[in-house]
């Protein structure tokens, strides 16, 4: 019997990697600059293409199902949702289609769609003039500013008030920030849920608890969150309701939120799995690797039968450090040798440029660790952290950088909407 064919849309090798124990066959599509020879062995075909030029992944798909039927279409890169979504319901495969990946990308469209149906609504306002936002933060006393699409914080600006609103206004013009959504802010604790679903059933797996020391790029995670019932049981029903909303179907899901005086609100959320390390730390604490799960929708086994109730608990917690280039880095090993450090990693060495936290990419590196509770794995997790020193030193280089938000995007081959583009 034929193993399942799954077309894979812009993974890297680790992801890919992790549809051998499901069995499938893997037909894989990347972007030329985004290509790693490593990933070769573990697939069955490989199309190096503009994923997102859609005319051509779209006949490049159909040929390929016309000759030997694809089974699923799977991603789990932010920058490929919409094009898989379009490939569901061009090639009438199961999975989540162009509907459902437009709403979960399109921060505007699903906020829009979750306030008409009285869900958890946030006041929000589209592509305002200045005088329009200005009103709209006197109004509700501090706004966000986001680019209706887009991932990892960027291009994610507070507005803490009136006298704030020029200064904003001024960055969205030098950023170049778009299409852009302002919302009321919403205060307290940050969280997300990852969840997995199967024909439109949807299983929470797990709660996480997010630490962006009053920022807006994320710091720090761990799992399980530490909530009381009440709050879990209000979370799990919100999450519920916005993806039987969407429409979600299969696989992994990533849907963030902000625990408010009112209760959970949704700030966004996504048909793939978290990023920054969650799913790591869900499977080290409930057994389940959701990537792997995802392929497992192709074949007969379930996709969660590894799911089991929590033990422990595990975070992450990452590197950061003053604009410049670096000069020195140290503690790497003495981070390691602590009990409880699963992984210690520097994504930089001497002579690498760091820009100003921006977004998450311009992170330096991660710890990640396992203790027997959240608050333990936490204080693991920031001591591991504070072991690794990343000394930098001024240097115009660190100017240089692109500092608009395609130019950032144009650092990883992307758009924000291929469809658009």
């Amino acid at each position: 019997m034929a193993k399942p064919r799954v077309l894979v849309i812009g993974d890297s090798i680790r992801l890919v990697r992790k549809a051998g124990p499901a069995n499938v066959d893997v037909v894989y599509a990347q972007k030329p600059s985004q290509f790693d020879p490593a990933v070769v062995p573990h697939c069955d075909q490989l199309l190096l293409v503009d994923y997102q030029h859609v005319p051509t992944v779209v006949a490049l798909a159909r040929a390929l199902h016309g000759v030997q039927p694809l089974t699923r279409v799977v991603t789990q890169t932010e920058a490929a949702q919409l094009v898989g979504g379009h490939l569901v319901d061009l090639l009438g495969l199961p999975g989540n289609g162009a509907r459902t990946t437009r709403l979960l990308h399109d921060k505007s469209v699903m906020r829009a769609l979750l306030n008409e149906q009285g869900i958890a609504a946030v006041p929000f306002v589209v592509n305002p003039t200045r005088e329009e936002l200005a009103e709209f933060v006197a109004a509700h006393g501090a706004a966000m500013v986001k680019p209706t699409k887009g991932s990892g914080s960027l291009g994610v600006r507070p507005v803490g008030s009136v006298d704030e609103v020029d200064e904003v206004w001024a960055w969205c013009e030098e950023f170049g920030i778009g299409d852009f959504l302002v919302e009321k802010l919403l205060v307290g604790p940050e969280l997300s849920v990852e969840a997995f679903s199967e024909a439109g059933r949807h299983t929470v797996v797990a709660v996480t608890a997010k630490d962006t020391e009053g920022g807006v790029v994320e710091l720090g995670h761990v799992v399980p969150a530490s909530f009381d019932g009440e709050q879990l049981s209000a979370i799990r029903d919100l999450t519920v309701r916005l993806l039987d909303a969407v429409g979600l179907q299969d696989g992994p899901s990533h849907t963030e939120m902000i625990l408010t005086a009112e209760g959970p609100r949704i700030v966004e959320s996504h048909c793939r799995r978290g990023g920054d390390f969650i799913n790591d730390l869900v499977r080290l604490v409930y057994g389940v690797d959701l990537e792997e799960a995802t392929y497992r929708l192709a074949g007969p086994s379930a996709p969660l039968a590894d799911l089991r109730p929590a033990r422990g608990a595990a975070a992450v917690r990452f590197l950061t450090a003053a604009p410049g280039t670096v000069v020195s880095v140290a503690g790497l090993a003495r981070a390691r040798e602590l009990d409880g450090v699963v992984v210690a990693a520097v994504s930089v060495e001497p002579g690498s440029v760091v820009s100003e936290l921006r977004w998450s990419e311009d992170r330096c590196g991660h710890v990640i660790v396992q203790a027997e509770s959240a608050e333990a794995a936490v204080r693991l997790a920031r001591k591991a952290a504070e072991c690794i020193e990343i000394v930098t030193e001024p240097a115009p280089a660190a100017a240089e950088r692109p500092a608009t938000l395609d130019g950032l995007l144009g650092e990883f081959d992307e758009v924000l909407d291929p469809f658009e583009a």
